[in-house]
């Protein structure tokens, strides 16, 4: 089980680290979806896709991976009302076949939850000598307990 744990921690550090890429690569479909009470827009998008990228670096570094994954936590939250919004007022994005569609705009709100969650799984304490790790663990000071 903690093998399938860790296999699933660098799915979604990059595929979240993919996610925040496009967020500057393709700011337009993020920008689109925002809630219009919200201010600045593309700076928020900008914002998210730094986070999302810095997220899924940190799970993948040992000592910030538990606080990286409440951070996943925190920003997965914090971006669903963009996508409450599309589906509430039925969003197509052009790069997205039937992205408009109510039934791909329903799936994709419970979709966030389990986004939420599979994060959730990595604030708990990882089993040392096999967590996915960015750095060798021979780099890692003694001293982060580590």
């Amino acid at each position: 089980m903690n093998r399938r744990k860790e296999l699933f921690r660098v799915t979604l550090a990059i595929s979240i680290i993919i996610v925040g890429i496009t967020h500057f690569a393709m700011p337009q479909p993020y920008v689109k979806i925002m809630p219009p009470q919200l201010p600045y827009p593309l700076e928020l998008v900008y914002l998210s896709g730094f986070y999302e990228i810095l997220g899924g670096i940190g799970l993948l570094v040992p000592p910030v991976s538990q606080a990286a994954a409440w951070g996943l936590v925190l920003l997965f939250i914090a971006v669903f009302p963009a996508n409450i919004n599309m589906a509430v007022n039925h969003i197509k994005i052009e790069t997205i076949p039937y992205s408009d569609s109510p039934w791909l705009q329903a799936i994709r709100l419970p979709l966030q939850a389990v986004l939420i969650a599979w994060a959730w799984w990595y604030t708990r304490p990882s089993d040392k000598e096999i967590q996915a790790s960015l750095i060798p663990k021979s780099l890692i000071p003694k001293e982060l307990n580590w």
